[in-house]
């Protein structure tokens, strides 16, 4: 079954190149006690001081474009809510399938999805700040700016290995997904069984109307 067409799994391969470079870059900055033998990856440190922003533009950007791609099926429903209710039994790995009225996406991935989508605001304001420096904004914007690009950077950070660790151990089959961007039906009936059950529906509509030539 599709799940990711060409464009939506270039753009999260583009997202996440951004996101590891400008990583890199800035924990060689931020805390260069302690990374800076990433900044030699990137030809030394005032270098890497240099592309940090542009990394970080080109994440924001191409995020941008993803959530735009993803707006509709990122919306909140009430079969989120109740997804919700029971995360304690889908983390724990007792509930084994994921409830039948979980459709494109599940809460979990929503949340993280927003959590991003604020992130890449503070991002952008923050980075601003920082990219003009205090004669433009002053001292204390700047600081404040400091701490919450960092945790910022930090919460996204941690999100990313809950996201790696889903869509490999977690939910086997949902990274080939945004190789191939194909899944097994097997995958989709117990991960997203309202997709699932509207995709399925969808193609036999469709091949119902080539049989009869329609």
């Amino acid at each position: 079954m599709l799940r990711h067409p060409v464009y939506t799994r270039v753009l999260h391969w583009a997202v996440a190149l951004f996101f590891f470079l400008a990583l890199f870059t800035g924990f060689g900055i931020y805390l260069p006690w302690l990374f800076r033998w990433f900044t030699p990856f990137f030809g030394g440190g005032p270098l890497s001081r240099v592309m940090h922003p542009y990394f970080g533009v080109g994440f924001v950007f191409c995020f941008g474009l993803q959530a735009l791609n993803w707006l509709k099926p990122m919306i909140w429903t009430a079969a989120d809510s109740r997804w919700m209710r029971n995360i304690k039994g889908v983390v724990s790995g007792e509930e084994k399938m994921d409830p039948p009225d979980t459709g494109f996406f599940n809460a979990g991935q929503k949340v993280q999805f927003w959590e991003i989508v604020g992130g890449c605001v503070v991002y952008l304001i923050t980075g601003v700040v920082l990219w003009a420096g205090a004669r433009t904004f002053g001292r204390i914007p700047v600081a404040v700016s400091y701490v919450l690009h960092d945790i910022s950077a930090l919460i996204m950070l941690g999100g990313i290995f809950i996201h790696i660790y889903l869509s490999t151990i977690g939910e086997p089959g949902t990274f080939q997904s945004m190789i191939r961007g194909a899944v097994s039906e097997a995958w989709a009936w117990t991960f997203h069984p309202a997709w699932y059950s509207k995709s399925r529906d969808e193609t036999r509509s469709k091949t119902a109307k080539k049989r009869d030539g329609k």
